[in-house]
C-alpha cells in the first residue's frame, strides 16, 4: 500500500473517493468527487472514414477546435478538479501534433493518460515517444479478425494491416495495449478469432464497445445487435474470461455485470465472483459482492464525462447532450451541480423497464443508447433482453429520434 500511495494517480483516485463521500454521500451507485475518467475528443480530424464514427470526423480539423494554449489550460483545470485519468480520443488524436505537449503536461500533473486511436499512425518512433510519456494505456480499434471486415468498417483499404502494425509497435516497446471492437451484425461472429489474435500478439485486453446510433452510426442502425444477440455475445465474453485468458475481455455494455452475476450464481462454484466494469473485471468474494452496486454499470455523468474538440462538455462521447463548455464554464462546478449529471446518477429516475429492474444499480442500461434511439437519456436501453418490448417497438416501425435524423 505504501508503494501504491507513492503514485500520484492513485492518490488522486483515493482523494476523489473521499471527496465524493463528503460531497455526495455514500450513494448507490457511487459518484466520486471528480470524474475518474474524462474522455477528451481532441480533434475532429481523422485519416479514416469509419461507418460508426460518433464524432462524424473528417480529413481536417475544424476551426472551432481548442487551440494548444486553451488545451493546456484545460489540462490544468482538470488536474485542479481532481480528475484521475484523461483519455485522448477523436477523430484521431495523433492528427494533431500538439498532442505530445498536452500529454506531457497531464503526466506532470500526476494524471494517468491514455490514447484511443485507430493505430494507423503509430510507427515505432511514435510508440517509443508515447512510452517515454508514461502513457497508462493505448487502445487501438480493430473491428474484425479479417482485414476485409475491418477495412470495410473503417472505410480505407489497408487499414487493418496498418492498425495491426501499430498494435505490435506498442506491444514491442512495453506499452499497455488494448484493442477496441465495436460489435455489430457485420463483425460479431469474428469476436472469438479476434480474442485469439489479440492474445497471440501480446495485447493486454480487448474492450467490446456497444454500438450506439449517433454520428455516422445512425446510417447503419440496422446492423445493431438484437437483445438476444447481445446477451449471447456477453455470455460468450464471460466464458472467455472464466477460461483464464491471459488478456482482459471487457465490455462497455452495462448488462455485462448483470450477465456475470446471473451466470456465476447459476454455476455456484468458486469463492470469488467476477463483476465486470467498463474497463476492468474486478473479482469479489461472495460475501462482499454487493459492492457491485456501488461500481454501478453505466458511468455516464457519474464516473466519467467527455469533452468535445471545441470544449463542449457532455455526459458521454456517445451522448451529444451539451452541459457546458470549458471555454466559459467551471468544470468542477458542472460536475457537482449539473442537473443532467444528477439525473444520470439516480437510477430510480429511469423509465421502465430499466428503472424497475432488480439489476438497475449494477447495470442501469446504456444511457447513450437510450438517448440515441429515443432522444431521452432516461428511456429504456432497447438492447437488453429485459427490454424486449422496447426493441419490438423499434422493429415494428415506431418513429424514433434515429429515424427522424436519418
Amino acid at each position: 500500500m505504501k508503494e501504491t500511495l507513492k503514485q500520484a494517480h492513485w492518490r488522486r483516485g483515493i482523494a476523489s473517493v473521499i471527496k465524493g463521500i463528503a460531497k455526495f454521500g455514500l450513494r448507490r451507485p457511487f459518484t466520486p468527487g471528480a470524474p475518474f475518467l474524462v474522455v477528451w475528443n481532441y480533434t475532429w480530424a481523422c485519416n479514416l472514414r469509419c461507418k460508426h464514427c460518433y464524432a462524424s470526423a473528417g480529413p481536417k480539423p475544424r476551426p472551432e477546435e481548442l487551440s494548444t494554449r486553451e488545451a493546456l489550460r484545460v489540462v490544468r483545470e482538470l488536474a485542479d478538479a481532481g480528475v484521475t485519468i484523461i483519455a485522448f480520443s477523436g477523430g484521431e488524436p495523433l492528427m494533431r501534433k500538439d498532442i505530445y505537449k498536452v500529454l506531457e503536461l497531464a503526466k506532470d500533473y500526476g494524471m494517468y493518460t491514455a490514447l484511443a486511436t485507430n493505430g494507423t499512425l503509430i510507427t515505432k518512433e511514435v510508440a517509443r515517444k508515447l512510452k517515454e510519456l508514461d502513457l497508462f494505456y493505448v487502445e487501438i480499434s480493430i473491428d474484425g479478425a479479417n482485414p476485409e471486415t475491418h477495412d470495410a468498417f473503417r472505410g480505407i483499404p489497408g487499414a487493418f494491416e496498418r492498425a495491426m502494425r501499430g498494435v505490435k509497435n506498442c506491444v514491442e516497446v512495453g506499452l499497455w495495449t488494448q484493442v477496441a471492437m465495436t460489435l455489430t451484425k457485420m463483425n460479431v461472429s469474428e469476436l472469438p478469432a479476434l480474442i485469439d489474435l489479440c492474445e497471440e500478439v501480446g495485447v493486454k485486453g480487448i474492450t467490446c464497445f456497444n454500438f450506439v446510433p449517433t454520428g455516422r452510426g445512425i446510417f447503419i442502425v440496422d446492423n445493431d445487435l438484437s437483445p438476444k444477440e447481445r446477451e449471447e455475445t456477453l455470455r460468450l465474453m464471460l466464458g472467455e474470461v472464466l477460461k483464464g485468458r491471459k488478456l482482459q475481455v471487457v465490455s462497455t455494455a452495462p448488462q455485462y455485470a448483470r450477465v456475470a452475476l446471473q451466470v456465476e450464481a447459476a454455476l455456484r462454484s468458486g469463492k470469488e465472483l467476477i463483476v465486470p466494469a467498463h474497463f476492468w473485471n474486478p473479482r469479489f468474494t461472495k460475501a462482499v459482492v454487493g459492492i457491485s452496486e456501488f461500481i454501478g454499470g453505466c458511468g455516464a455523468g457519474r464516473f466519467y464525462c467527455a469533452i468535445d474538440p471545441d470544449g463542449t462538455i457532455t455526459p458521454c462521447v456517445f451522448m451529444p447532450v451539451s452541459v457546458g463548455n470549458v471555454r466559459k464554464d467551471d468544470f468542477e462546478e458542472i460536475w457537482e451541480t449539473c442537473p443532467v449529471f444528477w439525473d444520470l446518477r439516480d437510477r430510480d429516475k429511469l423509465k421502465p423497464h430499466c428503472g424497475e429492474c432488480e439489476f438497475r444499480y449494477v447495470c442501469g442500461g446504456c444511457r447513450a443508447r437510450a438517448y440515441g434511439y429515443f432522444g431521452d437519456y432516461l428511456a429504456p436501453d432497447p438492447g437488453c433482453v429485459n427490454n424486449m418490448d422496447a426493441w419490438e417497438r423499434l422493429r415494428s416501425g415506431a418513429r424514433t429520434k434515429v429515424e427522424v435524423m436519418a
